[in-house]
């Protein structure tokens, strides 16, 4: 799932041009390693935390089906996770970083989740909504200053995106549609190796609300009397 966010973000971000005009779209760590490496206008699209949202889990399974509407296979309900990016621009000119920067977030805010034509694998799949957000709360991850300092450079102009994103359970096969009736054989009369009757349901009575357990008198075996009654005189 988080290789299919980066590459929905990196499409996202490719819309606005940026590659046709020589910017590259990255997913590095904006280390100075990585600022010394550089040598065209970049921007750093850095994953810093992942936790799970909690408030979001559910329970059960969804199925799966196939065009004709059958059962293919049954998933646990997906589970939500907050992923945090670092999103810095880097140019050779303080003016030309803010430019771009700001150009970065009129795209990430024109929208309020991942556009589905840019969703892949799994998250195309799912078909829910990948939300995206400006983070301005306290979500438990790690600070945008502690995440500079933990990379050891000095602090600049960031975004602090946050991407909501579902992760599908492990899949489970459904088994082969039921497309015939029950079959019995029967050995008096008939071989035990033989092709049996088939039985088919077309046709069937509906038998109720209470379905086939719904209850029926029952005759009292001989010698027996009903509870709660006289006992007879004997004969």
């Amino acid at each position: 799932m988080i290789h299919e966010v980066d590459e929905a973000l990196r499409r996202l971000l490719a819309e606005t041009g940026l590659p046709e005009r020589g910017i590259d779209v990255v997913f590095d760590a904006p280390t100075r390693d990585f600022a010394a490496r550089r040598n065209a206008p970049t921007v750093s699209v850095f994953l810093y935390g992942l936790r799970e949202d909690p408030d979001r889990r559910q329970a059960g399974t969804l199925a799966e089906h196939d065009p004709d509407g059958l059962v293919t296979g049954h998933r646990p309900a997906p589970r939500w996770f907050e992923l945090a990016y670092l999103v810095t621009a880097w140019t050779n000119r303080p003016q030309d970083e803010h430019r771009l920067l700001a150009e970065v977030l009129q795209c990430l805010t024109a929208t309020d989740a991942l556009p589905a034509r840019l969703l892949t694998g799994t998250l195309a799949e799912l078909g829910l909504t990948v939300g995206l957000d400006i983070a301005g709360r306290d979500t438990g991850l790690p600070s945008v200053s502690d995440v500079w300092s933990s990379l050891g450079g000095e602090l600049r102009p960031s975004v602090d995106l946050r991407v909501l994103a579902p992760l599908p359970g492990e899949r489970s096969p459904a088994g082969p549609p039921v497309t015939e009736g029950l079959v019995l054989h029967a050995s008096e009369g008939l071989p035990v190796d033989g092709p049996g009757r088939r039985l088919r349901y077309q046709g069937a009575s509906d038998p109720g609300p209470d379905g086939f357990a719904a209850p029926r008198e029952r005759g009292l075996p001989p010698g027996r009397r009903p509870r709660g009654s006289a006992p007879g005189r004997a004969r």
